[in-house]
């Protein structure tokens, strides 16, 4: 039986990739920051910087996880076509399953492909729209009183949607919080819930909650009129997660750290959510991810990445929503004085920006529309 014949190469862009440059860079925080999903106070901040340069002088940059593994596979991308980004996303999924996640190469493709085509990335995925609305997404745990006030502040900087952290020890005490963020602000916040049920940092050994559990918390946050509950169960229990979203009005948002395109199939197939989170800094690119935007669309769903690696990849992510994905908010990670743009940006020229009525404007400049502090990069580089 003859094999199936092999697709003909396509024509070259004439834009060929030369090289691929990845550095390392260690932001120290003083004072620390406290992350209300690590059990440890964060004394740096972690960037990788990946540059993915042309024959013709183009580069494409994209940041978000560490790399680990892609070292030594740089001889499967130079002298490949910049522009096969299909060839080049089979090729990091396969390093994907062998190694580790090195899908910010994916975003500086797509950076370069914007470069060479003379297009901002929203408008090549689609161009939707220019914008997307931004919620605010706290990482501390504060004290009742605090946590309003920080909401009062958010609001008057024009965000209309704010996301609240639990882990307090007791959700009792997360419910308390959020008691008190409602009665601040009312109905002028959409508020949402991270529940940080979904995986653990390697040295907490915390067990998820259980269905019960989580039903019991899902009661409370439809009182207060919660607009999705993030992670409330392990990442794997889909079985768990359709339970829940059947016995209750609030959204289950999940799928941050999912690994693996087909898991996020299966989130979507099962019914287990009403809100699907993955971050193409971290899991398929925006190559793979705008498939998985399109399957959610088709099933009505919610598709709105999770953002918490830098301000590269919220941007990146921000693209990916804009120009195809129609989403009511994304995350815009940010909570002063403990965690500011000054930090999460601080491989970036300009920090990526809400304006005053809350939204992220994407610019018509080709690719994702940013560019490195050299300065910080070289002082930060590990």
């Amino acid at each position: 039986m003859n094999a199936l014949p092999q697709q003909p190469a396509p024509r070259s862009s004439g834009h060929r990739i030369a090289s691929i440059r990845i550095t390392h860079h260690r932001l120290p925080l003083d004072p620390a920051f406290h992350a209300s999903w690590d059990t440890r106070p964060r004394v740096h901040f972690d960037a990788t910087i990946v540059r993915v340069i042309t024959d013709t002088g183009l580069e494409g940059l994209g940041s978000g996880d560490l790399m680990v593994g892609f070292a030594g596979h740089e001889p499967l991308f130079v002298g490949q076509d910049a522009l096969a980004i299909e060839r080049h996303y089979r090729v990091l999924s396969h390093i994907d399953f062998h190694y580790g996640r090195c899908w910010p190469l994916d975003l500086a493709l797509w950076d370069l492909a914007g470069k060479i085509t003379g297009q901002p990335c929203w408008r090549l995925l689609g161009g939707l729209s220019s914008r997307v609305r931004a919620y605010v997404s706290s990482g501390t745990l504060r004290e009742p009183a605090a946590l309003a006030e920080q909401a009062e502040r958010y609001l008057a900087l024009g965000f209309r949607a704010m996301k609240i952290r639990f882990q307090r020890g007791d959700w009792r005490r997360d419910i308390r919080a959020l008691e008190a963020v409602r009665a601040r602000v009312g109905e002028r916040l959409e508020l949402m819930v991270d529940c940080n049920q979904g995986w653990r940092m390697p040295w907490d050994t915390q067990a998820p909650w259980s269905l019960k559990d989580a039903l019991a918390v899902a009661r409370e946050l439809e009182r207060l009129a919660v607009f999705w509950m993030e992670e409330p169960l392990h990442r794997g229990d889909h079985a768990g997660m359709k339970g829940l979203r059947e016995a209750t009005e609030v959204r289950i948002a999940a799928g941050e750290m999912t690994r693996q395109l087909h898991e996020l199939r299966d989130l979507i197939t099962t019914g287990s959510v009403d809100v699907l989170q993955p971050d193409a800094a971290l899991v398929g690119g925006i190559t793979g991810l705008r498939r998985i935007a399109a399957m959610a669309h088709e099933h009505q769903l919610v598709f709105t990445p999770h953002t918490w690696t830098n301000g590269m990849g919220l941007t990146a992510n921000a693209h990916l929503v804009a120009g195809l994905a129609d989403a009511p908010f994304l995350e815009y990670a940010y909570d002063p004085p403990e965690w500011t743009l000054e930090r999460r940006d601080f491989m970036m020229a300009e920090p990526l920006q809400a304006d005053a009525d809350g939204w992220l404007n994407l610019s018509d400049a080709p690719g994702m529309g940013y560019a490195l502090d050299e300065r910080a990069l070289a002082a930060t580089a590990i």
